[in-house]
């Protein structure tokens, strides 16, 4: 049994959460967003953006798209959505898209998606004149990125398109942006997704922050509404469970790595854009790289482990820390039982993608751990993770 005096486990949220610091504003030099870029359109998440992003391209049935080896089982199915072939490209020791391997495999492929792992972009003019040079349109995969910079123009201004993912950075429960700095999107037409929909989006966003401890005076104020949502949602799930209702938000709000085209053209919520509008990007930029530095300080040198990337560049807004481990699984379990939220980009692999595709992606999808950085990390909550990744590699 605990002692009387041991300190309680904080729970730590994997994703932002809304708080009232949520809408603070910092005096922080302000990153550009992927919303500096070009034209936009918000939607419900980052793969329904890719789908769009690759139907703007023109992509048909049988056009092969360049996905990065180390990739998120989420972005494939849009590509086999429109019936096109997804063609594998190697990537380096820390991500880094390998041009050679792409300039080999550009004749079988239309389309280039490079995604900028955890918030660090990729090597974008090269990728750019490649792409020019081989006819293929470029999509940037933002969803790591929402925030930051190559040679001063926000990410998301080089490719044809761009697409993120808003969830990883804001505090709601959907959301995910279509970009371009190079085409008009006017033929994208969005609709609203019903009051269903918006209502799910605004209370989930209220109760995730409740469920960390976060607005006790607003969730004692709807503790009778949330009481009926509550009632209301467990009778909607019986009769979805005898296929009498539909889903009031996309899968991909719940970590499902599913495409569901019944999404393509659904507006991301009121609510969602609103939040957008109101948080300060400035204050998200500054405080996840001061907890990025914090946890590369006290994790980085310890033995077993080491950071993917050396150091954390000027323009780079993270989206999680990412540790290179040299016994993943076993940290990944001891982690799980103590309580702090671990992320697997990358894990498992599209099936039939392994070393013999790319020896580097499979590696890092099975060695890369991933600790939250996010904003809305209270002081005591990463403190408590710190001495706990420390005490589970030494255990």
């Amino acid at each position: 049994m605990p002692s009387a005096t041991a300190p309680l486990r904080p729970r730590v949220p994997i994703t932002p959460i809304l708080s009232a610091a949520s809408f603070l504003r910092a005096n922080a030099q302000r990153l550009p967003s992927v919303l500096d870029a070009g034209a936009t359109r918000f939607v419900t998440s980052g793969r329904i953006a890719i789908g769009l992003a690759l139907r703007e391209m023109g992509i048909r049935p049988g056009d092969g798209v360049l996905v990065p080896a180390w990739h998120s089982a989420s972005m494939v199915p849009p590509v086999l959505w429109l019936g096109a072939t997804p063609v594998f490209y190697r990537i380096g020791p820390d991500g880094a898209a390998d041009l050679e391997d792409i300039a080999a495999k550009a004749p079988r492929a239309r389309a280039l998606m490079a995604t900028h792992y955890f918030g660090f972009h990729q090597d974008l003019p090269a990728l750019r004149a490649l792409c020019d040079r081989h006819g293929l349109a470029l999509l940037e995969d933002c969803a790591h990125a929402f925030i930051g910079e190559c040679q001063g123009k926000p990410l998301g201004s080089f490719g044809d398109y761009a697409i993120a993912s808003s969830m990883k950075f804001f505090p709601i429960y959907e959301g995910g942006v279509l970009v371009s700095a190079r085409h008009p999107l006017d033929a994208v037409a969005l609709r609203p997704a019903g009051a269903g929909f918006e209502a799910k989006v605004a209370l989930n966003s209220l109760e995730r922050g409740f469920a960390y401890g976060r607005l006790p005076a607003l969730r004692a104020a709807l503790w009778l509404p949330l009481v009926l949502k509550s009632a209301a949602w467990k009778l909607r799930r019986a009769r979805q469970a005898d296929g009498a209702a539909t889903a009031l938000a996309p899968t991909s709000s719940d970590s499902s790595f599913d495409f569901d085209p019944r999404w393509i053209d659904k507006r991301s919520s009121l609510f969602a854009r609103l939040t957008l509008r109101l948080v300060s990007p400035g204050r998200i930029a500054a405080l996840r790289r001061d907890h990025y530095q914090r946890l590369d300080q006290a994790l980085g040198k310890l033995p077993g482990v080491r950071p993917l990337f050396g150091h954390l560049p000027d323009g780079v807004c993270p989206w999680v820390y990412p540790l290179v481990v040299q016994d993943a699984d076993g940290l990944a379990a001891r982690l799980g039982a103590a309580g702090v939220p671990v992320v697997r980009f990358g894990h498992p692999l599209w099936p039939g993608v392994d070393a013999a595709v790319c020896p580097n992606a499979a590696h890092l999808s099975r060695s890369v751990l991933s600790l939250p950085c996010h904003q809305e990390l209270r002081a005591a909550e990463l403190d408590w993770m710190i001495d706990t990744v420390r005490g589970a590699l030494t255990a």
